[in-house]
């Protein structure tokens, strides 16, 4: 996935994956700085406070590790549910969130020099998204799905998921031992996501079964080598460059991203915090 001279840039989010990420490749002596991204989500309960706080508690154990954060409101002027609810996407703020944090993941890592980015999906993560993209068969989506996405002449940086085949509970018991203090709570916007509902189902095979899951997604990546999907025909949208930001998009014009800050969407409802 990446050598000692590979420069690592890990996303951190507060919670017990990302940070037990961090503490790993630290210790095993990578080169691996931290990247949070401050979504401005309240809850009730300060949750991107309370997670940014998390973070740099478990950075300051290492002083010469660099932590980068960036902070959605004062960057962009508004919170993550904030935007949503301006453009009507208030049942879809967890699709929001992911293309704000996947925009912001690789422009730092892209303007900062990193060789490779690294998020703290473990085994459990990966099989729901798997369940998701099979039960509606996005070809698109299984076809980019591994543990290693290389980077690509069209301004995508390398991304790696050095945590794919450990258990959550792995996990969990890393920190534990560690001593690693995270953020327990659930963000407050994920309740009743698909993902949630696909990995409950998925833990309640893998109870009745043990083993299902790392069957499911270890024989989907031995399917994926020996070419199973090659022969399926996949429209491949041709790359362009957003002239607002310089990331690339599928769209003509201004990307996804950009286009979330732009105008009010019509939406007219009182957002909450």
């Amino acid at each position: 996935m990446f050598t000692m001279e590979d420069h690592i840039l890990v996303a951190v989010s507060g919670g017990k994956d990302s940070l037990a990420l961090w503490d790993v490749l630290r210790q095993q002596g990578y080169q691996a700085d931290g990247l949070y991204i401050d979504l401005g989500i309240d809850g009730g309960f300060g949750y991107s406070a309370r997670s940014r706080e998390k973070v740099e508690a478990f950075a300051a154990q290492y002083p010469e590790a660099r932590l980068i954060i960036v902070s959605i409101p004062q960057q962009y002027g508004e919170s993550v549910n904030a935007v949503a609810y301006r453009k009507q996407r208030r049942d879809r703020i967890c699709s929001v969130c992911g293309l704000i944090k996947r925009h912001e993941m690789n422009r730092i890592a892209l303007e900062q020099g990193y060789d490779v980015l690294a998020t703290g999906h473990n085994l459990d993560d990966e099989v729901a998204v798997l369940f998701g993209n099979v039960l509606h068969w996005q070809m698109g989506y299984l076809l980019r799905q591994s543990p290693v996405l290389e980077a690509d002449e069209e301004g995508l940086s390398r991304k790696v998921k050095p945590f794919c085949h450990f258990y959550e509970r792995e996990t969990a018991a890393y920190t534990l031992l560690r001593g690693i203090d995270y953020i327990y709570e659930e963000c407050p916007f994920a309740f009743g996501a698909t993902s949630l509902r696909n990995k409950d189902t998925l833990t309640r095979m893998e109870h009745d079964a043990p083993g299902t899951k790392m069957h499911f997604y270890t024989n989907f990546l031995k399917a994926k080598e020996a070419g199973i999907f090659s022969a399926a025909p996949v429209t491949l949208h041709e790359m362009q460059v957003c002239p607002r930001c310089g990331q690339t998009t599928t769209a003509d014009g201004l990307c996804a991203f950009c286009r979330l800050w732009d105008g009010d969407g019509g939406a007219s409802a009182k957002v909450p915090q």
